[in-house]
């Protein structure tokens, strides 16, 4: 019997041990899956993590802030940062670098002297800001196993590999409040007047639609050269009241910020230049952009291949630009049917004598694409740019692309008449009045003459031409062009409806 007693106490006893570890393990698992759900792991690095922050601030007590060549998001054009503590660093601290970078300056005798990568640089407060305080910049580019590494290079975009350079300030942990609220707006600000006062305006062409290299880094589809072309309003001939009107739209257009940001209108304006061959368009172009100081972008539509090309061209201009594209009528079928041609020719082969699309290499811009680059959503991207269409034929153009809002103000680029004869006279004579002057005054009412050609008769050739030859030779040159419009000569020959056209991806209605 006590045999049986021990034996079913033993059981009991395993049982009872057994749900008691059954209760545990049970009990184990919420507690665990709870603590899961509380994070608490993660509670626990954070507090290990912030006292190793401050244990490592005993040893460095620097900070950092660092300013990348390319925005995060930004594939398309360098950072407005970068370039602002690049002048401002290169005004105020070349001096102690001991490795400089020199770029050609506005002034074609001085340059432009930047850091080098590795190179660092000190510098200090202002008096009014605490002075005293020193603040070091370093150049520098990612180490090349990171170079695409977004917290180095600024977002995989804007260059190649090699460019993802950076700017980085070190600065004392007390001071963060003065350097992000005081030096660093006051390094931007300086930087921006210092990129004005150095600036070289350029002029600039698209040279390529193949926009990514094989690493996925986008490179620059435009190449530039120093804008320098001599022309000005002051040199342009043209009817003084007319000249005024347009200087005076350029004039409002400039100082037009606060306006058109009133209005919710993109700070941009469209002009439309209309006239023979030969009547000073791409002069006016050069007189607005000297009178404006601003940038000139020459758009060549053949070589671009699609609206997102046109787009990325776009959105790589700067501000303060002028963006032209020159014989509009001859780059794009823009007629006012907007129907699309048919081509008889026979399709293109590839070099193997296949058909097929690697062999159609012509433009897929659209008229829908070229009407948002005017004003669509892109076109709001960034501000200060003059967009300028000129053309030989305005009734080629469909009306839809070069109504108002899109080429707000169109200028007629006419023949020369008689104020800008006496303009021209004046510019290349030195005479303000002459017994010719109602002669040439007359002729031009009955004679058409581009000033391009009242120019020519009226430079001097030799040593010996002087101003009354000048004037007699233009006369001659306009009872010519009289006797010969007179027999049915010398009338200019119209373009075949095709020629000179390429014919690029229309729209459907």
């Amino acid at each position: 019997m006590r045999a049986m007693e021990s034996s079913v106490g033993g059981l009991l006893g395993g049982l009872n041990s057994g749900v008691v570890l059954s209760l545990i393990a049970v009990l184990w698992t919420v507690v665990w899956q709870n603590l899961q759900h509380l994070q608490l792991q993660h509670f626990f690095k954070r507090h290990i993590g912030r006292h190793a922050r401050r244990l490592s601030a005993l040893v460095d007590p620097y900070l950092s802030v660092t300013v990348a060549e390319y925005d995060g998001g930004g594939r398309m054009r360098r950072a407005e940062a970068y370039e602002e503590v690049k002048a401002y660093l290169a005004d105020t601290t070349s001096r102690d670098a001991r490795h400089l970078r020199a770029e050609g300056a506005k002034d074609a005798d001085r340059l432009v002297l930047s850091m080098v990568d590795g190179e660092e640089v000190a510098d200090v407060l202002l008096p009014e800001e605490g002075g005293g305080t020193v603040f070091w910049w370093a150049y520098s580019k990612p180490p090349p196993g990171q170079q695409q590494d977004r917290r180095w290079g600024g977002g995989g975009g804007g260059g190649d590999q090699d460019n993802h350079r950076f700017y980085r300030l070190f600065f004392l942990d007390r001071h963060r409040d003065v350097v992000l609220n005081t030096y660093l707006p006051r390094v931007r600000r300086e930087g921006r007047a210092v990129m004005v006062k150095n600036r070289r305006r350029k002029l600039s062409t698209n040279i390529s639609t193949h926009q990514f290299t094989d690493a996925g880094f986008m490179r620059t589809a435009w190449t530039h050269v120093p804008f320098e072309h001599p022309k000005t309003f002051a040199t342009l001939a043209m009817d003084p009241a007319r000249k005024k009107e347009i200087v005076d739209d350029l004039d409002t257009f400039k100082n037009g910020k606060d306006y058109y940001a009133r209005v919710g209108k993109a700070w941009k304006r469209g002009y439309l230049l209309h006239g023979p061959p030969g009547t000073g368009k791409s002069a006016m172009i050069a007189a607005m952009a000297n009178h404006l100081d601003y940038d000139i972008y020459d758009i060549e539509l053949t070589s671009v291949s699609s609206n997102t090309d046109l787009r990325r061209l776009f959105i790589e201009t700067t501000s303060k630009s002028i963006i032209v594209i020159e014989d509009i009528d001859c780059s794009l079928d823009l007629t006012g049917t907007r129907t699309k041609k048919t081509d008889d020719k026979p399709p293109k082969v590839d070099g193997d004598g296949r058909k097929g699309a690697a062999a159609d290499t012509s433009s897929k811009v659209t008229l829908s694409g070229l009407l948002n680059f005017i004003d669509g959503l892109w076109s709001a991207c960034g501000g200060e740019r003059i967009i300028v269409f000129t053309t030989n034929y305005l009734e080629k153009l469909d009306p839809a692309l070069i109504r108002r809002g899109r080429m707000d103000k169109h200028i007629e680029m006419s023949y020369c008449g008689a104020p800008a004869f006496e303009f021209l006279a004046r510019t290349y004579l030195g005479v303000e009045d002459h017994e010719l002057f109602a002669d040439v005054g007359a002729l031009l009412q009955e004679v058409d003459m581009t000033p391009a050609d009242v120019a020519e008769n009226l430079t001097p050739k030799s040593a010996d031409d002087d101003a009354d030859s000048c004037l007699r030779g233009l006369v001659a040159a306009l009872e010519k062009a009289k006797e010969d419009k007179a027999n049915g000569r010398g009338k200019d020959k119209q373009p075949d409806e095709d020629e000179g056209q390429v014919v690029i991806a229309q729209d459907q209605e």
